[in-house]
């Protein structure tokens, strides 16, 4: 049994009562401070103090301070008036009721803590997405006006490109113009000295005509071949492709979005589980989970053998610990299989790994809620067993209590937690 602090003094206004409680080597560490509007309780084995008020207390502002063994409360009215007593004097079914109460009623507080935890949480979360999505918008209209700007740039010099090659064709063609005009000119002047000659010979008229036109149709010829261009030679062209992984061509493609593509299919493919040895030869059914956990599942303390594995019931513990072991590889996130490999290494004496399976099955069942009340309670139970073994008596007991506070009236849990009490005390030999 814990023992009841009883020397302590208290002093009131008509808004606050101020109360010191003194207690042998208190610590913030060691101390459990449990505070209601109409309940306060300071557990700090072992001794317990419980205080019944006489009036309701604002116990959101309230305030304790731990330090030089002592306790300071500085508890808040709800009602300005001056009280008798400290704690009122009821019997056992009301102070049972007071207790259940304040606890339900510090569990809608945290539940409702939560709640407004998590809702601040997503309107934060909600706002640094428009906020990142505001920025990437800005990044990509940047992008978008630099390349309109090198876009039109590029534009700019194509334009001047073709003007620079359009004037240079325009002056190869004056300059072909002048001198085909030339040629044409040097031609008719020789074909007046031609004519000169036929008037001044009448003998040779028709030699000097028929060997002038003839000079004059090689000329002109050999003017025609000046002035077109040659045909061009045949060949063949010999063009090579790039290879590429996917079937389309370059200008058609994203090679960034193909590559990516490529690396998520290899995670994909790494992920499978036919990458880990253990696994290639298991069957679909034995891949699951659950079917891992009914392999080497116990049940609770009163009803071990009925629902205990086969493994569990043939004494076979560090096989059900392999088969908890292969289930949590697959799946960490079953708080279940943890508890039941923490009763396995229990039987084993792996007292630490017991210690710390139970302590991950706590930190899964969350939030506290009554469906998984009979698993916390187990992990409590099962942890503080562990410190008991290991001699932690304080630790267990802390454990213990806490199971109680799940199921009050356990009559196992409360002979074991009275039972560890003594040995504090000393007044029972440990077993």
């Amino acid at each position: 049994m814990p023992l009841q602090v009883s020397n302590y003094s208290w002093q009131q206004t008509k808004t606050a009562v101020f109360l010191s409680l003194p207690l042998r080597g208190v610590c913030v560490r060691d101390a459990d401070v449990f505070c209601t509007e109409n309940y306060l309780k300071v557990n700090f084995p072992p001794f317990l103090f419980e205080a019944f008020l006489y009036a309701p207390v604002d116990d959101a502002s309230s305030k304790a301070k731990i330090g030089n063994d002592t306790i300071d409360f500085t508890l808040y009215k709800k009602e300005a008036v001056m009280w008798e007593t400290l704690s009122v004097s009821v019997d056992k079914e009301m102070m049972q009721r007071i207790r259940e109460n304040s606890i339900l009623q510090a569990q809608e507080k945290a539940k409702e803590a939560t709640e407004a935890k998590a809702t601040a949480k997503r309107e934060d979360q909600k706002y640094t997405l428009n906020v990142m999505m505001k920025i990437e918008e800005e990044e990509r209209k940047k992008i978008e006006d630099m390349k309109e700007n090198e876009r039109r740039k590029a534009t700019k010099e194509l334009e001047a490109w073709k003007e620079c090659q359009r004037k240079a064709e325009e002056r190869k063609r004056i300059q072909k113009e002048k001198k085909l005009h030339q040629q044409e000119k040097q031609t008719e002047e020789e074909r007046k000295k031609l004519k000169h000659k036929n008037l001044t010979k009448n003998s040779a008229s028709r030699n000097l005509a028929t060997k002038g036109r003839n000079s004059e149709n090689i000329f002109f010829a050999k003017l025609k071949e000046d002035c077109i261009p040659a045909p061009r030679s045949v060949g063949n062209i010999k063009i090579n492709f790039t290879p590429r992984v996917f079937p389309t061509a370059l200008r058609e493609s994203k090679v960034a979005e193909e590559e990516e593509w490529l690396h998520k299919q290899a995670e994909a493919r790494r992920a499978m589980n036919t990458d880990i040895p253990e696994f290639c030869d298991l069957k679909e059914d034995e891949k699951n989970p659950e079917w891992l956990k009914e392999k080497g599942n116990v049940g609770d303390q009163t009803q071990c053998l009925e629902h205990a594995s086969k493994l569990f019931a043939t004494e076979d513990y560090l096989a059900a610990i392999n088969a908890y072991n292969l289930a949590i590889r697959l799946n960490n996130k079953i708080p279940l299989l943890y508890l039941n490999r923490a009763a396995c290494h229990l039987k084993l004496k792996n007292l630490h790994k017991a210690i710390e399976d139970s302590s991950k099955a706590l930190e899964l069942l969350t939030p506290h809620v009554a469906d998984n009340a009979n698993a916390r309670m187990k992990a409590h139970v099962r942890r503080g067993t562990a410190f008991c073994q290991l001699e932690l008596y304080v630790e267990g007991l802390q454990d213990y209590e806490a199971a109680l506070k799940i199921d009050p009236a356990n009559k196992i849990v409360q002979n074991d937690a009275e039972k560890i009490r003594n040995v504090i005390q000393g007044t029972e030999l440990k077993s």
